[in-house]
């Protein structure tokens, strides 16, 4: 008799988990599958924002050598030199007077859309644009490029800049 009270014993004692002790292993599994689903969603953002800041380089780049590849003006308007209209153009040919110029916008290949600015400063030493002679012998460019309409994030912080500097021999 001893024997079959103490295996009853043994499989009462032995029955599974109660329902309180699920619910609490159930939220731990839920709030580390959250942490987890957090790092994914962080990950996406980010490398997102690194390729928009790859094309963003490489339509800087572009800009840029289109800029180099431009007649050196040192004041006047190069006869082959485009306006800026808003539009970017797929050819070399840049305006490099002084001033501000038209912001224009470039589609990316994938349907980014990027606004690119073009400053150039005739006089860089001081002075203004209007200081220029034809005996200007430098120039600087500034260019930025920035996503058109960036999405809320990191991505705000994405735009490339460079400032380079043109003499009438290059």
């Amino acid at each position: 008799m001893k024997t079959e009270n103490n295996s009853l014993i043994a499989s009462e004692s032995s029955s599974g988990f109660s329902i309180l002790e699920t619910v609490v292993a159930m939220v731990i599994i839920m709030v580390a599958m959250l942490g987890a689903l957090q790092a994914i969603n962080y990950s996406i953002l980010y490398n997102a924002g690194n390729a928009t800041r790859a094309q963003n380089l490489a339509i800087l780049q572009q800009e840029v050598e289109r800029l180099r590849a431009a007649k050196f003006t040192p004041a006047g308007v190069d006869a082959a030199a485009l306006p800026g209209d808003g539009t970017c153009r797929t050819d070399a040919q840049r305006d490099i007077t002084g001033g501000a110029k038209a912001d224009c916008t470039v589609t990316a290949p994938n349907g980014g859309r990027f606004r690119v600015s073009t400053t150039v400063d005739d006089n860089p030493f001081g002075g203004t644009n209007a200081d220029v002679d034809t005996t200007t012998r430098i120039k600087e460019i500034a260019v930025q490029v920035r996503l058109d309409s960036p999405t809320p994030g990191w991505q705000i912080a994405v735009p490339a800049q460079v400032v380079l500097r043109r003499t009438i021999g290059n």
